[in-house]
């Protein structure tokens, strides 16, 4: 598959902004006097995202995080806060029988 390196640093760019954004609803859930360890996000699994080297915990064939061998591969995948995946190009929802594989 030929990425071409604008959309990559679009989907980084938003990868970036939704990281930051999860950092600062749990500071603003401080700020509020609640414990920012009793704020659940909810999260899904994003596949398509992930460089080689980059993904969340196992999948296609392997069962440790890190061991993805090729970038933007469908079956790789990141967790991110429900909801973020669908807003990325080139992001994918993976189902709960494809979290599976």
């Amino acid at each position: 598959m030929n990425i071409n390196k604008p959309v990559m640093a679009a989907a980084l760019m938003a990868l970036g902004m939704a990281a930051t954004s999860g950092t600062l609803f749990a500071a603003d859930m401080a700020a509020d006097g609640a414990k920012a360890a009793d704020a659940k996000v909810e999260m899904e699994h994003c596949g398509g995202l992930v460089k080689a080297g980059m993904n969340d915990c196992g999948a296609n064939g392997h069962a440790c995080a890190g061991q993805a061998k090729a970038d933007s591969d469908p079956k790789e995948f990141i967790a991110l806060p429900k909801g973020t995946c669908e807003k990325i190009a080139g992001g994918i929802v993976l189902s709960e029988d494809k979290k599976a594989m």
